[in-house]
Formats: C-alpha cells, sequence, structure tokens
C-alpha cells in the first residue's frame, strides 16, 4: 500500500497524509490525525525510508563502530544508543570493528549508506592512527572514547573517579593491604582508574607497592590467573580491586581456589556493575559505569550535532560506588 492509498482512505491530501506520517502532526486536527493513523495501520503502510530520505538530502540513518559485542559493556552501550536514534527518527547502521578488522574499509562501508553521522564504541582502537585517519572529513563524529588523531567530542565519564571510589570505600572498611588487578595498562581507562586509585592510597598515606598491581585482559580467564599471581606475589592481600566485574569474577574463582572466603578472608570491588553483578555469590559490590545512559547521551548529542546545534567536547557523566556483599572489614 501506498502513501497515497493512506491519503484516499483518510480523506485527506497526500501532502496532509505525509506530514502526519512523518512526524509532523502539529499541522491537523488531534481527530484528522487519528484518521490517517487509523487509515496507515489498516493498511499496512510502512513508511519508506529511503525516500524520506531523498527528500530531506540525509540518510535519517546514523552508523555505529563498535569493538566486539560480546563485550556486555558495549552491547549495553549500543542498545541504548540505537533507542535514542529511534526516539527521533534515525535508524542505526551497526558495524563491529576491532584490531584485526581494516578500520578505514569499516568505515568506508558506513559512508556508503550515506550515514548522517558516526558513534564510536570501539575503545580498543583508540591508538589506532587508522581510525582516526578514516573519520577525517565533514561528516559528523561522537565517540566514547579518545580517537587518535582526531579532536571528537566524547561522551564517557570520570574513570579517576572510578578508582578513587574504589580505593576509598576499601580504605574505609579498614583495609590497608590492598591490591588491583588492572585491564591492559595501555588503555587510557585503565590509566585513569590507576591514577584515582594511587592518589586515595597515597593521600590516606597507604602508597601502592609494585607487586600489589598485575595486569588482565578483561577476560574471566585472565582475571582468575591474575588474582593467582597477585596472591602469590603478597599473600597478606586483605582487598582486590578488580579493574571491570568479568575480571572481578575471575578474582572470586581465585580465591574460591585458594580457600579464602569472601569477604572474610579478602575483599573485592569490582568495576561496571554489570546485570550479573548482584546475582553472584556473595553480590559484588562495584562502581557503576552508566553505559545505557551514555549511550542515550551520545546518541542525542549525534544527532543535536547532525542537526547543526554545537555540542561540548567533553561530557562526563557520574558514577556511582554501589555496596553489596563481597565487601567487609577485614
Amino acid at each position: 500500500m501506498s502513501l497515497k492509498d493512506v491519503a484516499a482512505r483518510s480523506g485527506v491530501s497526500f501532502q496532509t497524509a505525509s506530514k502526519v506520517l512523518n512526524g509532523n502532526s502539529g499541522v491537523v486536527s488531534p481527530s484528522t490525525r487519528e484518521r490517517i493513523l487509523r487509515a496507515a495501520a489498516d493498511l499496512g503502510y510502512v513508511p519508506n525510508a529511503m525516500a524520506r530520505g531523498l527528500v530531506r538530502q540525509a540518510s535519517v540513518t546514523i552508523g555505529v563502530l563498535a569493538d566486539d559485542f560480546s563485550d556486555l559493556a558495549v552491547s549495553q552501550f549500543v542498545l541504548a544508543a540505537q533507542r535514542a536514534a529511534a526516539s527521533r527518527g534515525h535508524g542505526a547502521l551497526i558495524s563491529s570493528v576491532h584490531a584485526d578488522v581494516d578500520a578505514d574499509l569499516a568505515v568506508r562501508k558506513l559512508l556508503e549508506y550515506r550515514v548522517d553521522g558516526i558513534l564510536v564504541a570501539a575503545p580498543s582502537l583508540e591508538d589506532d592512527p587508522r581510525l582516526g585517519a578514516a573519520l577525517r572529513g565533514p561528516l559528523p563524529v561522537v565517540s566514547i572514547n579518545r580517537i587518535h588523531g582526531r579532536r571528537v567530542p566524547v561522551v564517557g565519564s570520570d574513570h579517576a573517579v572510578t578508582g578513587t571510589l574504589a580505593a576509598e570505600h576499601l580504605l574505609g572498611l579498614g583495609h590497608r593491604r590492598i591490591g588491583t588487578v588492572t585491564g591492559p595498562r595501555r588503555r587510557q581507562v585503565v590509566q585513569r582508574r590507576m591514577h584515582g586509585f594511587r592518589e586515595a592510597l597515597r593521600a590516606a598515606g597507604e602508597p601502592l607497592p609494585e607487586q600489589r598491581v598485575v595486569e588482565a585482559d578483561w577476560s574471566f580467564e585472565s582475571g582468575r590467573a591474575a588474582a593467582h599471581q597477585l596472591l602469590d606475589t603478597d599473600p597478606t592481600v586483605t582487598a582486590v580491586f578488580a579493574h571491570n566485574d568479568v575480571i572481578a569474577v575471575g578474582a572470586l574463582k581465585a580465591l574460591h581456589e585458594r580457600g579464602l572466603r569472601l569477604p572474610d578472608n579478602c575483599s573485592v570491588v569490582g568495576c561496571d556493575d554489570l546485570s550479573f553483578a548482584e546475582y553472584l555469590v556473595p553480590p559484588l559490590t562495584t562502581v557503576r559505569i552508566p553505559f545505557q545512559e551514555t549511550g542515550e547521551r551520545a546518541a542525542t548529542l549525534l544527532l543535536d550535532r547532525i542537526g547543526g546545534r554545537q555540542i561540548r567536547a567533553r561530557d562526563l557523566l557520574p558514577v556511582e560506588l554501589v555496596v553489596r556483599a563481597s565487601t567487609s572489614s577485614p
């Protein structure tokens, strides 16, 4: 069925039906709008997004470049961004990009579909010059991570505060022999979390010895292995800050394998507050990163920029400590 059929059935002009079905319902009375929408529903009419794009000289679609969707944090961000774009009449064309994918090719594929702008959620490529080079040009771009060689508006959180909250919570419980299992140290998010964590410990007169810092790669198994390494090096550790909840689960496994009880023998703080954190035994104390809110904000700002409005170069959303049963006094 076509738009002309909807107009004929509802007894209005083609132009009036078009305006209402494209979201401009202020041009007609509520009863006329209802009549047009009912006719469209009865006829099974579906608006042609490509035709709308030709009229507007835009695709009414944003591109999303995202890391591996097996990363729960990235998938939360992307889904929220997609919903926010849809609420403003835009579709989202999503492309997975990582170190083994040609970033230039991934960007060119999106450009071939004439996307109106690109949203980047690829922290693993923050130092990849290929991505920065591929995104040079007039197309609006918003990112949740730094993009090498480009000044792109960034939406995220202050991860130094993340590290500070974890350290201050453990110090407040009375812990002094505190270790940490980080993500890859080259990543900016890890560097910022470590800065906040170290500074909070230093302010309390408890500098962090290097042997209490072990690197992992964001996975369950690497978190487990790193926690074993940490406790092999310093068995006196009474608390661990894991740089994400997946690493924290690995650390919980390691503590169980060593016959240590949580939190009696060792406390663990995670980071992210992923959906499974409250269902662990014991439930995981963690620093909540607002992934969904970040996705919504990033998509909204990208659409604002596509619309010609100025946006801030850096927009940071607050993080929050969520205290559960995996931490207690030593």
